[in-house]
């Protein structure tokens, strides 16, 4: 028997949708009405109309899952969207599953260990009859996090998800490399090297093709020795910017602001102003930004606007509102401008 989210797939809509076209409600555009009502006649689809009623007692609840609160990026996020739901007459439920306080950095491509935690978290969120799940991601992936038969919405924020019916709401990281490095390019900078994070690491592919890209377009030669990869720690910052100083750069990109900390203590323990004798920049705006000396120039991820955004569509769907959007949201980056680069 075909489903309403197999008819959704078919035409490359959200279930909302199909469902306001089958229940003629408007904002739904005529070219989209007449694909789904195509799709319903060629394949006899019939509604469900008890798995409709179940689905009319609302809680006004929302599940939030975490893969670890202890993650810098995990709280803003889950604060914004419990905010938001609170100003919007909806209660939260939170599922924190503690996989790296369990298993550290062990766990990211081993499906058992992950589906031991997450399958009885969403069972105890859907015993209580929640009326939606957000699934916050502690770094940035592909992600099978909901099954294709979930029974109530579902969205992904700091992550991909596998399943296109469940929405992704991530950050614009090829934007956020690309401004970074054109604004060094603007002030006078030339030779600016990279501390990459992990090699395999989304976040780190895509601010390293908007750093790529940059350079491109300023006709500045990509030099691969002027990049190293670190593990998004203070110590790698350190020991990285040995290495890149070597190389003759005179400016650092690091992708987080615990590496360009450990840039900051190599300057300073090899004789070096910064600002002055070398420029760093950083990537998040984390508190520390605000109070190495001198203050970090670095990239604000508006984490808060990814989790109210996932939270916005999420309440969106549950009220029957039609929406035309990309099944991947970007949320935009902002540049800090502070006093670690040299003009």
């Amino acid at each position: 028997m075909v489903t309403l989210k197999e008819i959704a797939q078919m035409c490359g809509v959200t279930t909302s949708t199909v469902s306001n076209v089958l229940n003629n409600k408007p904002k739904v555009g005529e070219a989209t009405r007449k694909k789904v009502l195509e799709a319903v006649e060629k394949t006899g689809y019939q509604p469900n109309y008890f798995a409709q009623v179940i689905r009319k007692t609302k809680t006004n609840v929302i599940g939030i899952v975490t893969e670890d609160l202890n993650e810098f990026s995990t709280i803003p996020l889950v604060e914004a969207i419990m905010a938001y739901c609170e100003d919007n007459g909806y209660r939260t439920i939170l599922e924190n599953m503690r996989f790296y306080d369990k298993w550290g950095d062990t766990w990211y491509t081993d499906r058992e260990k992950q589906e031991s935690v997450l399958k009885p978290a969403l069972a105890s969120l859907l015993s209580i009859k929640v009326d939606g799940v957000i699934y916050v991601a502690g770094h940035c992936r592909y992600i099978g996090c909901f099954p294709e038969n979930f029974p109530v919405p579902g969205i992904v924020t700091y992550g991909f998800s596998e399943l296109p019916q469940f929405p992704s709401i991530v950050l614009d990281d090829e934007k956020g490399g690309y401004e970074m490095t054109k604004y060094l390019i603007s002030v006078g900078q030339r030779e600016i090297a990279l501390i990459a994070g992990r090699e395999n690491n989304i976040h780190t592919q895509k601010r390293l093709v908007g750093y790529q890209k940059a350079l491109f377009e300023t006709g500045i030669l990509y030099n691969p020795n002027m990049v190293r990869f670190g593990d998004w720690k203070r110590e790698s910052g350190f020991h990285e910017t040995a290495k890149l100083v070597e190389a003759g750069a005179t400016c650092i990109f690091c992708m987080n602001d615990k590496m360009a900390g450990g840039a900051y203590d190599w300057a300073y323990d090899n004789g070096l102003k910064v600002g002055e004798d070398i420029s760093i920049v950083g990537y998040d705006n984390i508190e520390i930004a605000k109070y190495i000396r001198p203050k970090l120039t670095t990239m604000d991820m508006h984490l808060k606007e990814v989790g109210k955004r996932a939270v916005e569509r999420l309440i969106k769907e549950l009220n029957g509102e039609s929406s035309e959007l990309s099944s991947v949201e970007r949320i935009q980056p902002e540049l800090v401008i502070r006093k670690s680069v040299k003009c």
